[in-house]
């Protein structure tokens, strides 16, 4: 896509035809010419110094949760965290526990496909089979980048594990296409989402890569191509900068050693074979390519991080994340205590056996959610920190597994957006209270001049606190 906004040169090394982005330093942003233009993203913050942008993301896990496990049992600053939420106690007052809002739109229909199309639009999905489907309406992710995308040079990122998986379930009549998208152009148009991390990277970065054999002894990685630009533009920063150039340059080798180790292991297509059926819940899916770790706890670490390399160069500044496709019936064995597959588990027909594997799966989700936050609470960007200057929702398309609820849907929203948010508390909605009131919310952050988005009646005006 072409840029429709010039990106400041200093934002990037060069090298060799490979481009990497620089993360938000004070040094650099006060070499700028003022602010960027029509940059809405840096909407309601005062002051003529340099601000860092606004990043949002939109991560999904499948299947919902053990709600008693959940839901903290009281509201505000003082709530105690519940056991799914125990792995974030150090980022308490970093997130915002979500409870009551609801999706009225997903009622009718199937248990999942009906509820995690319209994950990020709120709107009835059209019942179908064939090639007409329809999500009800365009992804909040997508609304958002459209405004903003402009400013950026990917004007949005959508991330997964699992391929697309094809073909109907014959059970609910509904194309399993609905269960491998949560971000939607249109109501007829997915977003395809990129699996496959040496892809992303090469997205991000504009260099292909190669791997470390015989025949490519003399290849040079990316940061070998722009270290002559890195050594240039590094002599001109403030010495916190520097240690701060220093640690991502760090942090994006680390990355490349991952992904070319996952190139040259080929045993990912032994183990996506072994647990094929069981992720697509018997029916078809695809193998992925070459560079795909066979490990997908190394999958999900390796595309979290790009996430937040993609935040911290000012890539991207919208994303979205499918921990795993709808249905997912992955294999959580790995787990001391955990025997069977996600979805099987999340119908836990209230066996306690059951749900204390479910709830271990639920916790497993929330930690990984949490290694992503301290990831990006560990970036500073002058006074805040990348985390500070984010909206991060993370949740699921339904509450509990075994009832397919579409009401009382379990949400996380880490960050402050920017200084606009008051995170540390449970708000917990009263009446039925469209989630939509939400995606309004984060939009309108954006400047995005909505009077309603979905089913919202109006902002979630709980966010920015007393």
């Amino acid at each position: 896509m072409i840029m429709q906004t010039p990106i400041p040169r200093r934002r990037f090394l060069r090298g060799s035809g490979a481009v990497l982005g620089l993360p938000w330093m004070a040094s650099m942003a006060k070499t700028m010419a003022g602010p960027r233009p029509q940059d809405s993203s840096s909407a309601g913050r005062s002051g003529d110094e340099p601000q860092p942008p606004l990043r949002t993301a939109f991560l999904y896990f499948p299947n919902g949760v053990w709600e008693k496990d959940w839901v903290p049992g009281t509201e505000g600053a003082d709530y105690e965290l519940s056991p799914s939420l125990e792995p974030l106690a150090d980022l308490k007052d970093d997130f915002l526990v979500l409870s009551g809002l609801d999706k009225k739109h997903s009622h009718g229909g199937d248990g999942h496909y009906a509820k995690t199309a319209n994950y990020l639009t709120g709107m009835p999905v059209a019942k179908t089979t064939g090639k007409d489907i329809s999500s009800g309406g365009v992804s909040i992710d997508q609304l958002i980048a459209a405004k903003v995308g402009n400013q950026t040079p990917l004007p949005s990122l959508e991330l997964g594990i699992d391929p697309v998986i094809s073909g109907i379930d014959s059970n609910v009549g509904y194309t399993r296409l609905y269960g491998s998208h949560i971000s939607w152009q249109s109501p007829t148009r997915p977003v395809a989402k990129a699996i496959n991390p040496r892809v992303v990277y090469e997205r991000l970065f504009g260099k292909r890569m190669k791997t470390s054999t015989p025949e490519a002894r003399s290849y040079q990685n990316l940061l070998d191509y722009v270290l002559e630009d890195a050594h240039r533009v590094r002599s001109k920063l403030s010495r916190d900068d520097q240690f701060k150039m220093d640690e991502y340059l760090d942090s994006v080798r680390e990355v490349e050693k991952r992904i070319e180790f996952a190139t040259r292991d080929q045993s990912h297509r032994e183990r996506y074979e072994a647990e094929r059926d069981r992720i697509a819940d018997g029916h078809a899916m695809e193998i992925p390519e070459t560079g795909t770790p066979g490990d997908f706890r190394e999958h999900i670490d390796l595309m979290l991080d790009m996430m937040v390399l993609a935040f911290q160069t000012d890539s991207t500044r919208v994303a979205s994340f499918m921990f795993a496709n709808d249905v997912s019936g992955r294999s959580f064995s790995f787990l001391d205590g955990v025997n069977g597959g996600h979805h099987e588990l999340s119908h836990h027909e209230n066996k306690e056996e059951k749900i204390a594997q479910y709830q271990l799966i639920n916790r497993w989700h929330t930690e990984q959610f949490g290694r992503m936050l301290r990831k990006m609470k560990a970036i500073q960007e002058g006074d805040s920190t990348l985390l500070d200057n984010s909206m991060i929702l993370f949740g699921s398309s339904f509450s509990d597994g075994n009832r397919h609820d579409p009401d009382n849907l379990p949400l996380l929203l880490a960050g402050r957006g920017g200084g606009t948010i008051q995170p540390g508390r449970h708000i917990a909605a009263k009446g039925q209270v469209p989630v939509c009131n939400l995606y309004l919310s984060m939009a309108k952050r954006y400047g995005l001049d909505l009077e309603r988005f979905g089913d919202s009646e109006h902002e979630l005006t709980e966010l920015a606190g007393a």
